[in-house]
């Protein structure tokens, strides 16, 4: 009977084990992130595209064997990418939405030194599909990228 209870305590602990590493990782989590940025600025919600999720998941595996910010040469998309130890792809949308607070709207600038074209790409009210895609990298880090259509980020033109 021990026995027993330790082979389902085991079974329980790999299936918790399992399951968080899927946490914020499906689709649904990434729209969710990047709709409740875009919703706090009036801009309507994105809809999952597996056709730029394919992209995205395509350019993720060219970054698993050395995980470099490197952005995809194909223009065909606006694209956010980013990398950490412990990154979830909810995680990867929030730290690129942190970057709000460096965001001047009536400027339509970042501030001196800082970046902020991570965060108007999220909340780029003409990107309406999204797709996105994560790797474990051969360092053990994590890659993310989300790939957004169309594009944003054009010189002159606010986001919303």
């Amino acid at each position: 009977m021990g026995s027993s209870n330790n082979i389902s305590l085991v079974l329980a602990i790999i299936m918790a084990i399992s399951h968080l590493s899927f946490a914020q990782n499906l689709p649904q989590d990434y729209i969710n992130a990047h709709n409740a940025a875009r919703q706090e600025v009036g801009v309507g919600p994105m809809v999952w595209d597996e056709n730029v999720a394919s992209f995205a998941q395509n350019y993720a595996n060219q970054r698993q064997a050395d995980c470099q910010l490197v952005h995809s040469q194909d223009r065909q998309y606006g694209e956010n990418i980013a990398w950490g130890t412990e990154l979830t792809g909810a995680s990867a949308v929030e730290l690129w939405v942190r970057e709000k607070a460096d965001y001047d709207y009536n400027s339509n600038t970042c501030a001196p030194g800082k970046q902020c074209g991570h965060y108007t790409q999220v909340v780029w009210r003409k990107s309406v599909r999204l797709g996105c895609a994560r790797v474990q990298c051969n360092s053990g880090a994590w890659f993310v990228t989300c790939n957004y259509d169309p594009a944003g980020n054009f010189n002159g033109e606010k986001p919303y």
